[in-house]
């Protein structure tokens, strides 16, 4: 069901950009239609297909670094409280500054390659990880701590066997964000520098008036977040079956 819907949504954005083309009577360098586009993808496959493998390894080094970094920043703030002092500060300055003014420093400092591309995703990533596991963390239910107190539990049983799994759900909705987000980093990184990549190849592709080559392989890009987000939801749905979703239990 979900597979038909998904096809469905896809279906009728194709069909809303076609009409869009046929309405404004745009011309291919400007718009192309998606029959365009898709005819140029498949044409050029054996030129965008390495792009997007390069840029998807950007992707999922990116957010493994970022959410490990951010889960044990949350964690950290949570067992010792001087380090909130510190680590607090860090988590706002990371935000504060634009990404795109960190990115022409981090490809001077780690280089054209893929490591500064995983550095500016890793940045984006920390924020929404930390702050909903940190947020998960210190929300516990105050009822449940008093229990484990009761029965001896100290602080670090308290945090591995009650805080920690109740954070799980606020953890899991910093992840869906993190990786809706993921793809924004590796690509501004590969439009400021670098030899390989959607970011790359879409910069070369409009700087040469391909237009529609630009136009697949933001497509490409699009079906690679689509699809990770994707596979992200699925999984946190099934690692964490105790949190049921009550939306659909709502009244009308």
């Amino acid at each position: 069901m979900r597979g038909l819907r998904a096809l469905a949504i896809a279906a009728g954005l194709i069909a809303l950009w076609q009409a869009v083309v046929w309405l404004t009577d745009a011309p291919s360098y400007i718009l192309p239609g998606p029959g365009q586009v898709l005819t140029v993808l498949w044409h050029k496959r054996a030129l965008v297909l390495p792009h997007a493998a390069h840029t998807a390894a950007e992707i999922l080094l990116g957010l493994a670094g970022g959410t490990l970094l951010g889960a044990l920043s949350a964690l950290v703030m949570t067992a010792f409280r001087p380090a909130r002092r510190w680590l607090l500060p860090v988590l706002v300055v990371s935000q504060a500054i634009p990404v795109f003014a960190l990115a022409p420093i981090l490809v001077l400092w780690v280089g054209y390659g893929m490591a500064s591309k995983v550095v500016m995703a890793i940045l984006i990533i920390y924020f929404p990880v930390t702050a909903a596991f940190y947020d998960g963390l210190r929300r516990t239910d105050p009822g449940w701590l008093d229990l484990a107190r009761t029965m001896g539990a100290d602080g670090i049983s308290q945090l591995r066997l009650i805080r920690l799994p109740a954070a799980l759900p606020a953890f899991a909705s910093g992840l869906r964000i993190a990786t809706a987000v993921a793809p924004i980093g590796a690509v501004v990184g590969e439009w400021v520098g670098s030899s390989a990549g959607l970011g790359y190849l879409m910069l070369h592709a409009n700087g040469r008036m391909q237009i529609d080559l630009m136009f697949a392989a933001l497509l490409v890009l699009a079906t690679l977040a689509v699809a990770l987000y994707a596979l992200v939801d699925i999984s946190l749905r099934k690692a964490l079956p105790w949190q049921p979703e009550t939306l659909d239990t709502l009244p009308a």
